[in-house]
């Protein structure tokens, strides 16, 4: 798992005020609640139910979110203090007050972090025979070893940068692991500053030979410094690591040449100002003045750690071959009906929709299969796809440039400004284009996040549309670490909403009524502000109001008001919200009917599903959907977004289950405060063994999995 976040960085957000007491009581700091989720992110790591290598894991996505985090949104809080700005409208602190309570929350967290790595982890690895080691650990056969393998394949690469008045400081790239190095001529007391970079080659770590014991790269390279500066005399060495602003400012949202603007994005973000500078315990204080003085930071913008600067080398250790020291091996399971060797995806989404459960089931079988289907099916005319975000080794791509070239028509919707997938997507986009795809990069000032694949299919009655409607990107890699669902679907209500929304993305549609879908910024969010109001006029004593939404994050006040106004009109509300939650539950008078917690574990759960109970005493005549959009201001407000409503009682049933499994959880579910706090929930001492409260929701939903499909379990 690479990184338990799927955000973006808009620092906007609603003007409008709390309509009924001061806003800082009402809504809780988008940023601050970010921090919360990585602490649960870090409480993975630190416990002990998780297996050992997992723990080692959770503890480099933990490191890989912060950074992101000082990429994107400290970023951007900086970039408001150099413009002069004050609060953002309807928050109760300025940029630099909520920097430094930032500052004091990851200070918490990284001493945390520390304390569990060097105190928890690594004895516990020493005892599974696996030792990451310091070079004063090692014997003088083990360095002999090192320093040969170093010479061989690190020190050529090495460039040594000085810094004097012919060469000036070099530029840092970001997130790259430098040593400063300050130096001295023999007998001269001038001191000589040079940096080294520290390079990946393509370990972090060097594994000695028939072992399981480890040193890192970096200090291999730190003690041996004299290679590279023979006849100087090394007097101080300081490992850091910089991070840049990600968060660069549009200047032209409606720029004309859309790919030349996001190639100038990132070449600005490459040479970005500096947000973060981290260096190792104990610092020479002469140094650590220069970086700053060089780097234009100050000292708020220091971060001293005991522990690791080069966080690569956790997924490299969490990477070991010992299965049994990780979570039971999992293989996607494949969809009754279509488990056959040649499916006919088509006539078995005409016979009925097919709701699907990532990655408890089989993204390939069931989202690669349609799309490389229609490609290769000579009686599909028509192929329309949205891409944010895509793998690398996508097979997408190729099914894609294939249909193209075999005369049907292909239009695909890739969306540039995906954050840190940028020059991926420009590849993708320009490879498309060479095969003669239709490439649109959508609708001008809006990121495209809706997750939809169209096929138009000539038969023998005419022609029919068949679709897929997700709530995850389609990317290969991630579905099998991201929780999400889709719905394949003929029906013609949705699928000709389909057709519409696709001309509003590629041309100059200005559609705004859909008959089935709910599109964002079209009419989403009035759609489930009025849900909501529904809920609270059909509220009775005798028949309540009941609504469960499960989603990434949430922080739309127009959307949290009208939740408010449905708690006090008596209505019972749950949320299962993975990442941050700027609504404060349980506040009594305000929202004492309302509970949100956050499950968090082996799988990231992404899926957005949304339950509705419409006055129905059966749960499962109530309106269920499902979709790519939070209940965030950015996706109601400047994202194209679509939600599906799920019809089908089977489907239906499916999402039930899902939620149900989520709120009942009393293993991997935290439970939010008032004040924006967690608490990890703990088994009831009555439960039962097999009850599935105590088991956690990624094991029970495995297990649920291979039971319907009568799928034996294979241990691993």
């Amino acid at each position: 798992m690479g990184r338990m976040v799927d955000s973006d960085s808009n620092l906007g957000s609603e003007s409008r005020e709390g309509s009924d007491g001061p806003v800082g009581d009402r809504f809780l700091n988008r940023d601050l609640q970010w921090l919360e989720f990585n602490h649960r992110v870090l409480h993975m790591g630190a416990d002990s139910r998780t297996p050992l290598l997992e723990r080692v894991r959770f503890l480099g996505i933990f490191l890989s979110n912060l950074d992101e985090f000082f990429m994107k949104r400290v970023g951007g809080l900086k970039r408001r203090i150099d413009a002069g700005a004050g609060a953002i409208s309807g928050e109760a602190d300025t940029p630099g007050v909520l920097l430094q309570k930032i500052r004091n929350r990851v200070e918490d967290l990284l001493s945390w972090q520390t304390r569990c790595y060097r105190d928890r982890l690594l004895p516990e690895l020493e005892e599974q025979g696996i030792h990451v080691v310091g070079w004063s650990d090692l014997d003088e056969e083990e360095r002999r070893e090192a320093e040969h393998w170093y010479h061989r394949n690190v020190f050529p690469i090495l460039t040594p940068l000085a810094v004097d008045p012919g060469h000036r400081f070099p530029f840092i790239s970001n997130m790259s692991v430098s040593l400063g190095v300050m130096l001295s001529r023999p007998g001269e007391t001038e001191q000589l500053f040079a940096r080294v970079k520290v390079p990946d080659v393509p370990s972090r770590l060097y594994r000695f030979k028939g072992t399981n014991r480890m040193v890192s790269v970096r200090e291999i390279v730190e003690n041996n410094l004299d290679d590279l500066f023979p006849g100087m005399q090394i007097i101080k060495v300081l490992p850091f690591r910089v991070t840049r602003n990600a968060d660069i400012e549009n200047e032209n949202e409606d720029a004309e040449d859309l790919l030349a603007q996001i190639q100038q994005q990132l070449r600005e973000r490459r040479f970005a100002k500096v947000v973060r500078l981290e260096i190792t315990e104990g610092a020479d204080r002469q140094m650590l003045q220069l970086l700053c003085d060089e780097l234009n930071i100050d000292a708020e913008d220091v971060y001293e750690t005991e522990g690791l600067i080069d966080y690569g080398i956790l997924n490299e250790i969490a990477d070991l071959e010992r299965p049994d020291l990780r979570y039971e091996n999992w293989k996607p399971a494949i969809p009754r009906g279509i488990d056959v060797e040649e499916p006919d995806l088509f006539s078995l989404i005409r016979a009925d929709d097919i709701l699907v459960h990532h990655p408890y089931e089989s993204f390939d079988a069931t989202v690669e299969q349609f799309v490389e289907q229609a490609a290769s099916d000579p009686k599909v005319l028509c192929i329309k796809q949205t891409l944010y975000r895509t793998s690398g080794d996508s097979p997408f791509i190729p099914n894609l440039i294939r249909a193209a070239e075999s005369g049907k028509q292909v239009a695909v919707l890739v969306e540039l400004r995906a954050r840190f997938d940028e020059a991926r997507n420009i590849i993708w986009a320009r490879k498309l284009e060479d095969a003669g795809v239709h490439v649109a990069y959508g609708v001008v000032g809006l990121k495209t996040h809706t997750k939809t694949v169209l096929v138009i299919r000539q038969e023998g009655d005419g022609i029919r549309s068949y679709a897929h409607i997700g709530t995850g990107n389609y990317n290969s890699k991630t579905a099998t670490l991201y929780e999400d669902v889709g719905l394949f679907t003929s029906n013609e209500g949705i699928n000709s909403d389909l057709v519409s929304l696709f001309n509003y993305m590629t041309g100059r549609s200005r559609q705004r009524d859909y008959e089935k879908l709910l599109v964002a910024p079209v009419a989403l969010k009035r759609r489930f502000i009025e849900l909501i109001e529904r809920e609270a006029l059909l509220h009775t004593p005798e028949r309540p109001g009941r609504i469960i939404a499960k989603m990434n994050q949430l922080e739309d006040r127009s959307v949290t008001e009208a939740l408010y106004k449905a708690s006090q009109a008596g209505v019972r509300i749950d949320l299962v919200i993975r990442g941050f939650c700027c609504l404060r539950p349980g506040v009594p008078g305000m929202s004492e009917n309302i509970r949100v917690s956050s499950v968090v574990g082996r799988f990231l759960e992404h899926s957005r599903i949304f339950w509705f109970s419409a006055g129905r005493e059966d749960p499962l005549d109530g309106d269920f959907f499902i979709g790519s959009a939070d209940w965030m201001y950015r996706n109601l407000h400047s994202r194209v977004e679509a939600v599906v409503p799920v019809e089908g009682r089977a489907q239906r049933s499916r999402l039930w289950e899902i939620l149900q499994v989520n709120l009942q959880d009393q293993v991997q579910a935290w439970d939010m405060e008032p004040g924006g706090s967690y608490i990890l929930r703990t088994p009831s001492d009555d439960l039962a063994e097999d009850d599935p409260a105590g088991i956690g929701t990624h094991k029970v939903l495995m297990a649920r999995t291979l039971s319907r499909l009568q799928i034996p379990k294979i241990d691993p």
